[in-house]
């Protein structure tokens, strides 16, 4: 099934190879500024576990755009996998309503993760435009770690800050998702399946910074125990 707006499978790049020297030059990458429009890739898992959290990330979605909105907007790009090649982006899109829309068309189907993927397509966006922040909601890795803190690397060298945040307990995504935050600058966090409250304040602490940078997230914390907790993490 398509995506209304779809912009293309997402290509396979080659890899760096010295996760560990793009720490330094990933430090010296400054966070985005406040912007007349932020830039978010909002990636998920859309594999068969994935079924109650697609409906909850549908439902969610919404106060992405909210809590941006005083911020100069915010700019939102869907991008999924599912099955075992699918991995799918769609173009930009800036309401609430619009986001849902491409949403709704898509059903999740039976497959591995795609994780690398992800990351990769978000460093070669960034480099055709800012993208203030890429925020992945999953449960689970089945991929080479070597590979996704390779592109986890390459995604802090072109300025994107990763939140990862992790449905469950699986202690190999923990790790991995984990490890992508702490080289992008970005955060991590879990969540039980159960706690929408905690996943809506997850994403609109994202959006804040994709959409204003840490000075926006700072003005969150203030009353949010979510985006003190990315705070702490970030660098």
């Amino acid at each position: 099934m398509g995506v209304k707006g779809d912009k293309t499978a997402l290509d396979r790049t080659t890899p760096s190879a010295d996760v560990s020297a793009f720490l330094d030059a990933a430090s010296k990458v400054p966070a985005p500024a406040a912007q007349t429009r932020g830039r978010l890739i909002f990636a998920l898992d859309a594999t068969m576990s994935r079924q109650p959290m697609w409906d909850l990330a549908q439902s969610l979605q919404a106060r992405m755009f909210e809590v941006a909105a005083g911020l100069g907007g915010l700019d939102v790009q869907l991008v999924y996998y599912r099955g075992f090649s699918e991995c799918r982006a769609s173009e930009f899109v800036s309401g609430g309503q619009g986001l849902a829309a491409l949403m709704s068309e898509i059903g999740v189907r039976a497959g591995t993760t795609q994780l690398v993927k992800v990351l990769r397509h978000g460093a070669n966006e960034a480099r055709r435009g800012k993208v203030g922040a890429l925020v992945f909601v999953g449960d689970a890795f089945e991929e080479s770690e070597e590979a996704a803190y390779a592109a986890a690397g390459d995604l802090a060298l072109a300025g994107v800050k990763a939140f990862m945040f992790q449905e469950g307990e699986n202690p190999i995504a923990g790790r991995v998702f984990n490890e992508i935050a702490r080289l992008t600058g970005g955060a991590y966090s879990s969540f039980d399946s159960g706690a929408a409250r905690r996943l809506e304040a997850l994403l609109r602490a994202a959006a804040a910074y994709a959409a204003g940078g840490r000075s926006a997230l700072e003005l969150q914390a203030d009353g949010s125990e979510a985006a003190r907790l990315l705070l702490r993490q970030m660098r």
